[in-house]
């Protein structure tokens, strides 16, 4: 931990920090010991290791992912204390930068993802990420939008909490709209917030359906502030503009009174338009889904019948006609 530079901005004189991985936490707990105390309006470079807590490296053999020690998932840096913040406060969380460090993997468990009933044998994907792009998954050509998987403050209750499961203090949302010049407020439960934060994921479509996105180490740059006595239920994001995939998309739509066994099926749909247009196994078509496809509600209101749509962009495939 080691404060960095002060700088003087329009409110005063702000303190930017550095604060290391190690050692990481991997439960919610709000009696955990805060590794840094910092003001409202401060920065902190945050170290972020990848979701398995550095056990998985470019060299891992999927027998090597098999052996590692699930309760270290997630490996969150922090907690981080904001003196002044109390119960029924919002926190100001503003993404400066999320930064990738040219490598990640996804993988697939048994038992585990959208489709388990479909991919039932483990597996474990490398990925080069170069800049922007990544090749990895030939002959896609996928493009990188880095966000932390996991960002959030300790919970009001006591007591030790997976943190799997996301709540309305923020935590394992997946939300991929938190990329760089986004914004997230999250409501204050405990003194100081306690604010953490980590895996950091790449690249993510909606839904992360095999489990995983871009797994990957990041460096992740954040400013905080504070605004006192506001209520908010849960969190919201202030996300930046992305233009559209100006090439279009490709969409498979599925209907049914079962919004996710429609879901399913869209994707298990694009699987196989995948594997028979692209050439694509159908395990790497389930990764690339997970890290590039957009699954959303395209409608709700012709009752009893729910539409889903399962897209990916037209840019990240060579051009095919379908028929």
């Amino acid at each position: 931990m080691l404060r960095k530079t002060n700088q003087y901005e329009a409110g005063g004189w702000m303190a930017e920090f550095e604060l290391a991985a190690e050692p990481t936490h991997s439960v919610w707990n709000k009696e955990l010991e805060p590794r840094l105390e910092i003001e409202a309006g401060d920065t902190v470079h945050f170290e972020c290791l990848d979701a398995s807590g550095g056990q998985v490296k470019p060299s891992s053999t999927v027998e090597d992912f098999l052996g590692i020690e699930r309760d270290r998932i997630h490996a969150l840096t922090g907690p981080v204390y904001v003196k002044g913040a109390a119960a029924g406060d919002v926190l100001e969380v503003e993404v400066l930068e999320v930064r990738h460090k040219g490598w990640g993997w996804t993988s697939t468990i048994a038992g585990l993802g959208f489709l388990d009933e479909r991919f039932t044998e483990p597996s474990l994907f490398h990925w080069d990420l170069d800049g922007e792009v990544s090749r990895s998954l030939a002959p896609a050509v996928l493009p990188l939008r880095p966000f932390c998987g996991v960002m959030g403050v300790a919970p009001g209750e006591a007591g030790v909490f997976k943190t799997r499961p996301p709540g309305a203090f923020g935590g394992n949302m997946d939300v991929r709209d938190l990329v760089t010049a986004s914004t997230l407020y999250l409501p204050v439960f405990n003194g100081g917030a306690l604010f953490s934060c980590g895996d950091a994921h790449a690249a993510q479509g909606d839904g992360e359906v095999c489990i995983n996105g871009i797994e990957c180490p990041a460096d992740v740059t954040l400013r905080f502030a504070l605004h006192k006595e506001r209520a908010l239920a849960g969190p919201v994001v202030d996300a930046p503009f992305v233009a559209a995939d100006p090439l279009g998309r490709w969409t498979v739509v599925e209907s049914s009174p079962d919004a996710l066994g429609a879901a399913k099926t869209a994707t298990s749909r694009m699987i196989d338009l995948l594997a028979d247009r692209w050439g694509l196994s159908e395990l790497h078509a389930y990764l690339l889904c997970s890290v590039a496809m957009d699954l959303r509600l395209a409608q709700v209101v012709n009752r009893p019948m729910v539409t889903v749509a399962a897209s990916i962009g037209k840019s990240i495939l060579p051009g095919r006609r379908l028929f």
